[in-house]
């Protein structure tokens, strides 16, 4: 077994798209949308090419994880910039073997070296705690479109970076790509083959 991490290529690009459509297919919703986000991020000022990363086991492509800047209007009126991870997947036959964690925590090594302070998006605490993030809620980090939230996470990369930066974080605007151009979505997934769209337990849309 050999893995690789990497930047994303120009010649990644559908094998990715790919990767993420049959990742998240019929696990939040009927169908998925992240595969067009990831799409149209690539073409977003907020998109962190150098974060844009792949995983490869013996030279085939089975994991992507994405960033984007992001972030926190202060209480004191000051923003404070943090970057926000998502998405990030494995393909559907190495899930839950432990690659997740593995590419998780090669892109947080990467974010480091690159300065910058602290990661915030929402995710379950059971996988992103076991690499160092904790609940928001308690440094004062308010979700705006759910302030009590248990499940909007942060990670101080520069130790004490959150120590002052109680406030209201909100999803960037390149999440909502699908809600604005619903006519441009429909027409890239158009270009994938068919899938059933199904509605099953535990899907929160």
């Amino acid at each position: 077994m050999s893995i690789n991490i990497r930047n994303e290529e120009e010649k990644d690009y559908r094998n990715v798209e790919n990767l993420i459509r049959e990742s998240f297919w019929n696990v939040y919703q009927p169908g998925c949308m992240e595969h067009y986000v990831m799409h149209c991020f690539r073409n977003d000022p907020a998109f962190i090419k150098e974060l844009d990363m792949v995983m490869e086991e013996d030279g085939k492509l089975i994991g992507h994880a994405m960033y984007c800047h992001s972030e926190i209007k202060g209480d004191n009126g000051k923003a404070i910039p943090t970057i926000t991870l998502g998405p990030i997947c494995i393909t559907n036959e190495f899930k839950r073997m432990g690659y997740g964690k593995i590419l998780l925590d090669a892109t947080i090594e990467k974010a480091t070296e690159l300065g910058f302070g602290a990661v915030i998006n929402e995710g379950n605490i059971d996988f992103y705690g076991q690499s160092g993030f904790v609940q928001a809620k308690p440094k004062g980090i308010r979700y705006a479109d759910d302030p009590d939230a248990d499940y909007l996470l942060c990670l101080e990369l520069k130790e004490g970076y959150l120590s002052e930066a109680a406030g209201t974080w909100a999803d960037p605007e390149g999440y909502f790509v699908c809600q604005r151009d619903p006519s441009g979505f429909e027409a890239f997934e158009a270009t994938f083959p068919y899938k059933e769209k199904l509605k099953l337990p535990g899907q929160i849309f």
